[in-house]
Protein backbone atom coordinates (compact mmCIF):
# COMPACT_ATOMS: atom_id res chain seq x y z
CA UNK A 1 0.00 0.00 0.00
CA UNK A 2 1.22 3.11 -1.00
CA UNK A 3 1.64 5.62 1.84
CA UNK A 4 1.96 9.65 1.66
CA UNK A 5 5.56 10.38 2.99
CA UNK A 6 4.00 13.62 5.12
CA UNK A 7 6.59 15.77 6.45
CA UNK A 8 6.58 17.93 9.21
CA UNK A 9 5.50 20.88 6.61
CA UNK A 10 3.05 19.27 5.34
CA UNK A 11 1.36 17.84 9.02
CA UNK A 12 1.43 21.75 9.85
CA UNK A 13 -0.13 22.58 6.96
CA UNK A 14 -3.02 19.67 7.21
CA UNK A 15 -3.01 21.06 11.19
CA UNK A 16 -3.65 24.39 10.15
CA UNK A 17 -6.02 23.82 7.20
CA UNK A 18 -8.13 21.68 9.78
CA UNK A 19 -8.61 24.61 12.08
CA UNK A 20 -9.46 26.93 9.17
CA UNK A 21 -12.66 24.78 8.27
CA UNK A 22 -13.47 24.16 11.60
CA UNK A 23 -13.64 27.78 12.30
CA UNK A 24 -15.81 27.71 9.29
CA UNK A 25 -17.94 25.55 10.64
CA UNK A 26 -18.46 27.50 14.09
CA UNK A 27 -19.04 31.00 11.87
CA UNK A 28 -21.60 29.45 10.26
CA UNK A 29 -24.97 30.60 11.82
CA UNK A 30 -26.94 27.29 11.72
CA UNK A 31 -25.62 23.27 11.60
CA UNK A 32 -28.05 20.97 11.04
CA UNK A 33 -28.43 18.19 13.18
CA UNK A 34 -31.13 16.31 11.63
CA UNK A 35 -33.87 15.65 8.90
CA UNK A 36 -37.00 12.81 9.85
CA UNK A 37 -40.33 12.49 8.97
CA UNK A 38 -43.06 13.58 10.89
CA UNK A 39 -46.40 12.45 9.11
CA UNK A 40 -46.27 10.05 5.74
CA UNK A 41 -49.12 7.50 4.66
CA UNK A 42 -49.06 6.93 0.60
CA UNK A 43 -52.56 7.42 0.53
CA UNK A 44 -52.82 10.66 1.65
CA UNK A 45 -51.49 14.17 0.18
CA UNK A 46 -50.18 16.05 3.21
CA UNK A 47 -48.82 19.79 2.76
CA UNK A 48 -48.42 23.23 3.91
CA UNK A 49 -47.35 23.04 7.66
CA UNK A 50 -47.58 25.40 9.92
CA UNK A 51 -46.18 24.76 14.06
CA UNK A 52 -45.78 25.94 17.44
CA UNK A 53 -44.68 25.11 20.74
CA UNK A 54 -46.76 24.61 23.42
CA UNK A 55 -46.01 26.15 27.30
CA UNK A 56 -45.61 22.62 28.43
CA UNK A 57 -42.75 22.26 25.96
CA UNK A 58 -45.56 20.11 23.39
CA UNK A 59 -45.13 20.86 19.30
CA UNK A 60 -48.26 20.84 17.40
CA UNK A 61 -47.77 20.53 13.51
CA UNK A 62 -50.72 21.45 11.84
CA UNK A 63 -51.08 20.44 8.16
CA UNK A 64 -53.68 19.78 4.91
CA UNK A 65 -54.63 16.68 4.06
CA UNK A 66 -56.58 15.62 0.96
CA UNK A 67 -56.43 11.74 -0.93
CA UNK A 68 -53.57 11.05 -2.86
CA UNK A 69 -54.78 11.65 -6.14
CA UNK A 70 -52.21 10.09 -8.39
CA UNK A 71 -52.87 6.97 -6.26
CA UNK A 72 -56.43 6.91 -7.18
CA UNK A 73 -55.34 6.53 -11.08
CA UNK A 74 -55.18 10.12 -11.65
CA UNK A 75 -52.33 11.72 -13.59
CA UNK A 76 -51.44 14.39 -10.91
CA UNK A 77 -51.52 15.79 -7.07
CA UNK A 78 -53.61 19.15 -6.44
CA UNK A 79 -53.35 21.65 -4.10
CA UNK A 80 -57.39 22.48 -4.70
CA UNK A 81 -59.53 19.38 -3.61
CA UNK A 82 -63.21 19.24 -2.47
CA UNK A 83 -61.94 16.73 0.39
CA UNK A 84 -58.64 18.10 1.89
CA UNK A 85 -59.24 19.82 5.57
CA UNK A 86 -57.38 20.59 8.51
CA UNK A 87 -55.71 18.17 10.91
CA UNK A 88 -52.74 18.30 13.49
CA UNK A 89 -50.25 16.20 15.10
CA UNK A 90 -48.37 16.24 17.95
CA UNK A 91 -44.46 15.78 19.61
CA UNK A 92 -44.23 15.07 23.36
CA UNK A 93 -40.76 14.86 23.35
CA UNK A 94 -39.03 17.63 21.34
CA UNK A 95 -39.61 15.77 17.70
CA UNK A 96 -38.21 12.31 18.57
CA UNK A 97 -41.64 10.62 18.36
CA UNK A 98 -45.13 11.98 16.42
CA UNK A 99 -48.87 10.71 16.90
CA UNK A 100 -49.65 8.70 13.91
CA UNK A 101 -53.26 9.13 13.92
CA UNK A 102 -53.89 13.19 12.98
CA UNK A 103 -56.10 15.05 14.70
CA UNK A 104 -58.84 16.74 12.84
CA UNK A 105 -58.90 20.68 13.54
CA UNK A 106 -61.66 21.80 10.55
CA UNK A 107 -63.21 20.70 7.95
CA UNK A 108 -65.01 23.42 5.48
CA UNK A 109 -68.90 22.83 4.95
CA UNK A 110 -68.60 23.94 1.83
CA UNK A 111 -65.56 22.77 -0.01
CA UNK A 112 -61.67 21.97 0.65
CA UNK A 113 -59.86 23.62 2.85
CA UNK A 114 -56.04 24.90 2.76
CA UNK A 115 -53.03 25.98 4.49
CA UNK A 116 -53.71 26.01 8.13
CA UNK A 117 -51.27 29.15 9.88
CA UNK A 118 -51.27 28.68 13.57
CA UNK A 119 -50.64 31.34 16.23
CA UNK A 120 -49.94 30.61 19.11
CA UNK A 121 -50.96 34.23 21.73
CA UNK A 122 -49.15 34.80 24.79
CA UNK A 123 -52.13 33.41 26.90
CA UNK A 124 -51.48 29.80 25.12
CA UNK A 125 -55.05 30.28 23.07
CA UNK A 126 -54.24 28.83 19.63
CA UNK A 127 -55.45 30.27 16.28
CA UNK A 128 -55.53 28.51 12.97
CA UNK A 129 -55.91 30.43 9.76
CA UNK A 130 -57.02 29.27 6.65
CA UNK A 131 -59.08 29.57 3.22
CA UNK A 132 -61.46 27.33 0.79
CA UNK A 133 -62.38 26.53 -2.15
CA UNK A 134 -65.79 25.47 -3.43
CA UNK A 135 -66.94 22.84 -5.84
CA UNK A 136 -69.73 23.54 -8.22
CA UNK A 137 -70.93 21.86 -11.64
CA UNK A 138 -68.84 23.91 -14.23
CA UNK A 139 -72.27 25.47 -15.27
CA UNK A 140 -73.39 27.18 -12.78
CA UNK A 141 -70.66 29.28 -12.47
CA UNK A 142 -71.94 31.75 -14.94
CA UNK A 143 -75.08 32.00 -12.94
CA UNK A 144 -73.05 32.91 -9.91
CA UNK A 145 -72.26 36.79 -9.04
CA UNK A 146 -69.68 37.95 -10.89
CA UNK A 147 -66.63 38.39 -10.73
CA UNK A 148 -65.55 35.18 -9.01
CA UNK A 149 -62.11 33.37 -9.17
CA UNK A 150 -62.18 30.40 -10.54
CA UNK A 151 -59.45 27.69 -10.11
CA UNK A 152 -60.05 25.42 -12.80
CA UNK A 153 -64.00 24.89 -14.26
CA UNK A 154 -65.99 24.64 -11.12
CA UNK A 155 -63.61 25.06 -8.26
CA UNK A 156 -64.67 28.71 -6.67
CA UNK A 157 -62.78 30.43 -4.10
CA UNK A 158 -64.60 30.62 -0.63
CA UNK A 159 -62.12 33.37 0.96
CA UNK A 160 -60.62 33.32 4.21
CA UNK A 161 -61.45 32.13 8.33
CA UNK A 162 -60.10 31.06 11.31
CA UNK A 163 -60.64 28.86 14.11
CA UNK A 164 -59.75 28.75 17.44
CA UNK A 165 -58.72 26.66 20.83
CA UNK A 166 -58.46 27.17 24.07
CA UNK A 167 -57.49 23.72 25.08
CA UNK A 168 -54.22 23.22 23.59
CA UNK A 169 -55.87 21.70 20.19
CA UNK A 170 -57.63 19.61 21.52
CA UNK A 171 -61.25 21.31 20.54
CA UNK A 172 -61.62 23.76 17.66
CA UNK A 173 -64.35 26.56 18.19
CA UNK A 174 -65.42 28.58 15.19
CA UNK A 175 -65.30 29.57 11.81
CA UNK A 176 -65.04 33.72 12.47
CA UNK A 177 -64.98 35.24 9.20
CA UNK A 178 -62.21 38.17 9.02
CA UNK A 179 -63.30 41.59 7.08
CA UNK A 180 -63.51 41.71 3.39
CA UNK A 181 -60.99 44.53 2.64
CA UNK A 182 -61.92 47.04 -0.45
CA UNK A 183 -59.09 46.00 -2.95
CA UNK A 184 -60.63 42.88 -3.57
CA UNK A 185 -62.77 42.58 -6.39
CA UNK A 186 -63.68 38.88 -6.26
CA UNK A 187 -66.73 38.04 -4.85
CA UNK A 188 -67.51 34.52 -3.17
CA UNK A 189 -69.91 31.97 -4.42
CA UNK A 190 -73.44 33.02 -2.83
CA UNK A 191 -72.38 36.56 -3.81
CA UNK A 192 -70.84 37.71 -0.81
CA UNK A 193 -68.05 40.11 -0.39
CA UNK A 194 -64.63 37.48 0.28
CA UNK A 195 -63.39 37.36 3.96
CA UNK A 196 -59.61 38.51 3.88
CA UNK A 197 -57.57 35.63 3.64
CA UNK A 198 -53.55 34.50 3.06
CA UNK A 199 -51.00 31.75 3.47
CA UNK A 200 -48.22 33.15 6.05
CA UNK A 201 -47.37 33.64 9.89
CA UNK A 202 -49.56 36.01 11.24
CA UNK A 203 -47.94 37.84 14.53
CA UNK A 204 -48.63 39.15 17.64
CA UNK A 205 -47.23 42.59 18.84
CA UNK A 206 -46.18 43.61 22.27
CA UNK A 207 -49.29 45.78 22.27
CA UNK A 208 -51.40 42.71 22.43
CA UNK A 209 -52.48 43.72 18.83
CA UNK A 210 -53.04 41.28 16.07
CA UNK A 211 -50.96 41.90 12.41
CA UNK A 212 -52.30 39.53 9.82
CA UNK A 213 -50.54 40.17 5.93
CA UNK A 214 -53.85 39.24 3.46
CA UNK A 215 -53.92 39.33 -0.17
CA UNK A 216 -56.39 41.09 -2.35
CA UNK A 217 -57.11 40.28 -6.26
CA UNK A 218 -56.67 43.59 -8.35
CA UNK A 219 -57.29 42.32 -11.34
CA UNK A 220 -58.90 39.94 -12.97
CA UNK A 221 -57.49 39.48 -16.77
CA UNK A 222 -54.56 39.44 -16.01
CA UNK A 223 -55.15 38.57 -12.51
CA UNK A 224 -52.75 40.40 -10.38
CA UNK A 225 -52.61 40.05 -6.09
CA UNK A 226 -51.60 42.89 -3.97
CA UNK A 227 -50.72 42.57 -0.34
CA UNK A 228 -52.55 44.35 2.64
CA UNK A 229 -52.54 44.70 6.90
CA UNK A 230 -55.40 43.93 8.52
CA UNK A 231 -55.33 43.91 12.49
CA UNK A 232 -57.29 43.05 15.38
CA UNK A 233 -57.45 44.34 18.85
CA UNK A 234 -59.76 41.55 20.42
CA UNK A 235 -57.13 38.58 20.01
CA UNK A 236 -58.80 37.44 16.34
CA UNK A 237 -62.24 37.91 17.01
CA UNK A 238 -62.96 40.37 14.75
CA UNK A 239 -60.56 42.77 11.97
CA UNK A 240 -59.99 45.87 10.31
CA UNK A 241 -58.21 47.27 7.75
CA UNK A 242 -55.24 49.12 8.27
CA UNK A 243 -52.98 49.98 5.01
CA UNK A 244 -51.53 48.72 1.74
CA UNK A 245 -48.48 46.67 2.55
CA UNK A 246 -47.19 46.18 -1.39
CA UNK A 247 -48.98 46.68 -4.57
CA UNK A 248 -47.28 46.48 -8.43
CA UNK A 249 -48.68 47.56 -11.74
CA UNK A 250 -46.44 44.47 -12.47
CA UNK A 251 -45.04 42.62 -9.87
CA UNK A 252 -47.65 40.23 -7.69
CA UNK A 253 -47.95 40.04 -4.11
CA UNK A 254 -49.30 37.13 -2.46
CA UNK A 255 -48.25 34.49 0.33
CA UNK A 256 -46.67 36.43 3.23
CA UNK A 257 -45.37 36.54 6.94
CA UNK A 258 -45.00 39.14 9.27
CA UNK A 259 -42.54 40.02 12.71
CA UNK A 260 -42.34 42.97 15.10
CA UNK A 261 -39.09 43.78 15.50
CA UNK A 262 -37.58 45.17 19.02
CA UNK A 263 -37.94 49.02 17.92
CA UNK A 264 -41.50 48.35 17.15
CA UNK A 265 -41.00 48.10 12.69
CA UNK A 266 -43.56 45.56 11.70
CA UNK A 267 -41.32 43.86 8.70
CA UNK A 268 -43.50 41.66 5.99
CA UNK A 269 -42.08 38.42 4.02
CA UNK A 270 -43.86 38.84 0.73
CA UNK A 271 -44.13 35.58 -2.11
CA UNK A 272 -43.70 37.54 -5.80
CA UNK A 273 -44.63 36.52 -9.22
CA UNK A 274 -44.01 37.46 -12.48
CA UNK A 275 -40.75 38.92 -10.39
CA UNK A 276 -38.23 35.89 -11.42
CA UNK A 277 -39.26 34.03 -8.35
CA UNK A 278 -37.54 37.01 -5.99
CA UNK A 279 -38.07 36.87 -2.60
CA UNK A 280 -39.96 40.92 -1.23
CA UNK A 281 -39.22 42.65 1.86
CA UNK A 282 -41.82 45.64 2.97
CA UNK A 283 -41.61 47.65 6.38
CA UNK A 284 -43.48 49.97 8.93
CA UNK A 285 -42.24 52.26 11.02
CA UNK A 286 -45.46 53.20 12.54
CA UNK A 287 -47.12 50.66 13.73
CA UNK A 288 -48.79 49.74 10.44
CA UNK A 289 -50.72 52.72 9.89
CA UNK A 290 -48.36 52.98 6.48
CA UNK A 291 -45.64 50.79 4.57
CA UNK A 292 -42.41 51.55 2.95
CA UNK A 293 -42.20 51.15 -0.14
CA UNK A 294 -41.20 47.03 -1.06
CA UNK A 295 -37.94 46.20 -1.85
CA UNK A 296 -36.53 43.35 -3.80
CA UNK A 297 -34.10 41.11 -0.91
CA UNK A 298 -31.83 39.65 -4.33
CA UNK A 299 -32.52 36.36 -4.07
CA UNK A 300 -34.93 33.85 -5.12
CA UNK A 301 -37.18 31.94 -2.70
CA UNK A 302 -41.18 31.83 -1.41
CA UNK A 303 -43.07 31.72 0.80
CA UNK A 304 -40.99 32.75 3.90
CA UNK A 305 -42.30 32.67 7.47
CA UNK A 306 -39.89 34.32 10.35
CA UNK A 307 -39.22 33.21 13.54
CA UNK A 308 -37.41 35.39 16.43
CA UNK A 309 -34.47 33.46 18.00
CA UNK A 310 -33.71 33.59 21.78
CA UNK A 311 -30.50 35.33 21.14
CA UNK A 312 -32.94 38.09 19.49
CA UNK A 313 -31.85 37.61 15.53
CA UNK A 314 -34.69 36.39 13.11
CA UNK A 315 -34.83 33.02 11.46
CA UNK A 316 -36.08 33.11 7.86
CA UNK A 317 -37.38 29.79 6.34
CA UNK A 318 -38.23 29.47 2.52
CA UNK A 319 -38.86 26.99 -0.05
CA UNK A 320 -36.82 26.72 -2.90
CA UNK A 321 -38.10 25.21 -6.36
CA UNK A 322 -35.08 25.31 -8.58
CA UNK A 323 -32.64 22.71 -8.91
CA UNK A 324 -31.64 21.79 -6.68
CA UNK A 325 -34.86 21.75 -5.10
CA UNK A 326 -35.44 21.96 -1.49
CA UNK A 327 -35.91 24.45 1.94
CA UNK A 328 -33.24 27.27 2.74
CA UNK A 329 -32.87 29.54 5.20
CA UNK A 330 -30.99 32.51 6.70
CA UNK A 331 -30.43 34.27 9.63
CA UNK A 332 -31.05 37.51 9.82
CA UNK A 333 -30.20 40.66 13.15
CA UNK A 334 -32.98 41.69 15.10
CA UNK A 335 -34.48 44.36 13.10
CA UNK A 336 -33.99 42.37 9.50
CA UNK A 337 -31.83 44.98 8.34
CA UNK A 338 -29.15 42.38 6.56
CA UNK A 339 -31.75 40.63 4.28
CA UNK A 340 -29.37 41.04 1.30
CA UNK A 341 -25.94 39.98 2.76
CA UNK A 342 -27.05 37.27 4.97
CA UNK A 343 -25.17 33.70 3.98
CA UNK A 344 -27.95 31.03 2.59
CA UNK A 345 -28.02 27.59 4.55
CA UNK A 346 -29.06 24.89 2.87
CA UNK A 347 -31.25 22.60 4.42
CA UNK A 348 -32.59 20.22 1.79
CA UNK A 349 -31.67 20.23 -1.67
CA UNK A 350 -32.42 16.24 -2.01
CA UNK A 351 -36.28 17.08 -2.92
CA UNK A 352 -37.52 15.57 -6.17
CA UNK A 353 -39.56 18.20 -7.66
CA UNK A 354 -40.44 21.46 -6.97
CA UNK A 355 -43.83 20.45 -5.50
CA UNK A 356 -42.02 20.68 -1.80
CA UNK A 357 -41.80 23.99 0.80
CA UNK A 358 -43.81 26.15 2.35
CA UNK A 359 -41.56 25.71 5.81
CA UNK A 360 -42.52 27.12 9.04
CA UNK A 361 -39.93 27.34 12.14
CA UNK A 362 -40.23 27.22 15.85
CA UNK A 363 -37.37 27.23 18.61
CA UNK A 364 -36.46 24.55 21.13
CA UNK A 365 -34.45 26.51 23.37
CA UNK A 366 -31.67 28.81 22.92
CA UNK A 367 -29.93 27.05 20.34
CA UNK A 368 -32.20 24.74 18.43
CA UNK A 369 -34.71 25.28 16.11
CA UNK A 370 -37.42 22.89 14.41
CA UNK A 371 -38.56 23.68 10.95
CA UNK A 372 -41.38 22.05 9.57
CA UNK A 373 -42.53 22.00 5.80
CA UNK A 374 -44.00 19.29 3.17
CA UNK A 375 -41.71 17.22 0.99
CA UNK A 376 -41.03 14.97 -1.51
CA UNK A 377 -37.95 12.43 -3.05
CA UNK A 378 -38.83 11.67 -6.87
CA UNK A 379 -42.14 12.59 -7.32
CA UNK A 380 -43.33 9.97 -4.38
CA UNK A 381 -45.70 10.61 -1.40
CA UNK A 382 -45.72 15.01 -0.41
CA UNK A 383 -44.96 14.14 3.41
CA UNK A 384 -44.41 16.41 6.33
CA UNK A 385 -40.64 16.44 6.92
CA UNK A 386 -38.94 18.24 9.86
CA UNK A 387 -35.47 19.34 10.58
CA UNK A 388 -33.74 20.04 14.10
CA UNK A 389 -31.23 23.25 13.56
CA UNK A 390 -28.17 24.28 15.83
CA UNK A 391 -28.13 27.92 15.84
CA UNK A 392 -24.21 29.55 16.60
CA UNK A 393 -23.81 32.50 18.32
CA UNK A 394 -23.41 35.84 16.70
Amino acid sequence: MFRFPWSAAGLAWLGVMSGVLGAAEAAAPLRKIRDFVIYEDPQFYAAFPSVVRRPNGELLVAFRRAPARVALGEVRESHVDPNSYLVQVRSPDEGATWGRAPELIYAHAFGGSQDPCLLQLRDGTLLCASYGWAFVQPEVVPKLAAPVFENRPGVVFLGGYLVRSGDGGRSWQGPTYPVAIAPEIFRGPYGQPLPAYNRGALAEGRDGRLFWVVAANDTVKPRRTSNHLIVSADRGATWRYASPVAVDAKVSFNEASIIETPRGDLVAFLRTAGFDDHACLARSTDGGKTFLPWQDMGWKGHPLQASRLADGRVLLVYGYRHVPYGVRARVLNAECTDFATAPEFVIRDDGGTTDLGYPWSVPLDGRRVLVVYYFNRAGGPRHIAGSILEVNPP
